[in-house]
């Protein structure tokens, strides 16, 4: 850090504020949380105050500082957005104003997301579990460098034009990829039109591959995006910690269903680096008949408006987790079956679009790498 800056204890920048709201059954609230790693607040579930269980809440302002107590050392740090302005917290989050005479609310959030201040955190850390607690107290006594307010704007317009430009790029990488899917889903509508149909169980029949658990062993999960996006890996969870949680394998070339948001999407392919993964009994999945279909020809349709019409039909119910899939629903969807060559033409596109996105997935966390990278730099005095 720049030793020319005088080291200042957080607590004069921040002060902390307690808004009390007691939750009124009959309203809805927005519930904030914060995500780690310096990506600031977002929007948890929109809720009705029957559904919470701790009726004292704390409403939040838009530019306040908030952290999670629980994932300090993950760097959950963030200012309210202008669109969360009046949501709520639970006790877990605590809140501050920023004093305007000592510190600009963006040059606190941006010096929060510093690998350097993150580090900061890690000792302070406290709790009797491994989901370790920072006090507040802990945190206001930290030391930070604080220069005057007009090299803080300074600062911070420097910081906003790097982080402008990797957030345009991702917006630029989000638009190719909305594209790239439309392309498939494209391709898979004229597929689909005049050709002959059978019920999805008679073309890819549901697979279940139950996991033998061992309690000391740990299993490696997979989780599904939602709309059309692809599979993700998740941490790995331990078998002593599973309780009655069955879990199933999981192979690449499965043709996978997220049974709670298959309505919005969370339908995918399983790949080769998806290999040894591990999914809940909410993952439904199926093996398509080599001599009939290919597993990516069948997602791209089930993610066109007519196959995403059959998947809402088969997940009746309101919104969200109450809107499940339904097994003999799904297997009774009527899926075309165009000439297996056609399919595999599609097939071998989608490969080609996959490595020209890996491409830019790579170029993508070159850029996100920078940030971090001019964080420690502004804060060494060197920007």
């Amino acid at each position: 850090m720049n030793t020319a800056w005088p080291p200042t204890p957080l607590s004069r920048a921040l002060r902390q504020v307690e808004d009390v709201v007691h939750l009124e059954d009959r309203k809805e609230y927005q519930q904030v949380t914060v995500s780690l790693h310096g990506r600031g607040l977002r929007l948890r579930q929109v809720v009705k105050g029957a559904d919470v269980k701790t009726k004292r809440q704390f409403r939040v302002r838009a530019g306040q500082f908030v952290y999670s107590r629980i994932d300090a050392r993950n760097g959950a740090f963030g200012l309210v957005p202008p669109e969360l302005d009046g949501a709520v917290v639970s006790n877990d989050f605590p809140v501050f104003d920023v004093a305007e005479d000592v510190a600009e609310s963006k040059f606190i959030a941006y010096l929060t997301q510093s690998r350097w201040f993150v580090a900061q955190c890690e000792d302070p850390s406290r709790g009797v579990t491994n989901r370790q607690r920072m006090a507040e107290e802990l945190l206001l006594a930290l030391k930070v460098p604080m220069p005057p307010l007009a090299e803080q704007r300074r600062i911070i317009h420097a910081i906003d034009a790097v982080a402008t430009r990797i957030a345009e790029a991702q917006r630029l990488r989000e638009s190719v990829e909305v594209e790239r899917e439309e392309m498939l889903r494209a391709f898979a509508r004229e597929l689909a039109k005049g050709a002959a149909r059978r019920p999805l169980q008679q073309v890819a029949p549901v697979t279940r591959r139950p996991v033998k658990i061992d309690k000391g062993a740990m299993y490696p999960e997979l989780g599904i995006r939602s709309f059309g996006r692809g599979t993700f890996h998740k941490p790995a969870i331990s078998g002593a910690n599973l309780g009655r949680k069955r879990l199933f394998h999981i192979r690449p070339g499965d043709l996978v269903f997220s049974n709670v948001f298959s309505w919005e999407g969370a339908i995918a392919v399983a790949k080769d680096e998806d290999e040894g993964r591990v999914g809940s009994h909410r993952f439904i999945t199926c093996v398509p008949d080599p001599a009939l279909a290919t597993a990516e020809f069948l997602r791209s349709w089930l993610l066109t408006d007519e196959g995403m019409s059959f998947i809402l039909e088969a997940s009746p119910g309101a919104a969200g987790r109450n809107r499940t899939l339904g097994l003999k629903k799904l297997v009774a969807i009527p899926v075309p079956l165009p000439p297996l060559e056609a399919q595999q033409r599609l097939t071998q596109l989608s490969r080609h679009l996959a490595d020209a996105r890996q491409t830019q997935v790579t170029v993508a966390e070159e850029l996100k790498s920078m940030l971090p990278a001019v964080l420690d730099l502004a804060f060494r005095g060197e920007l």
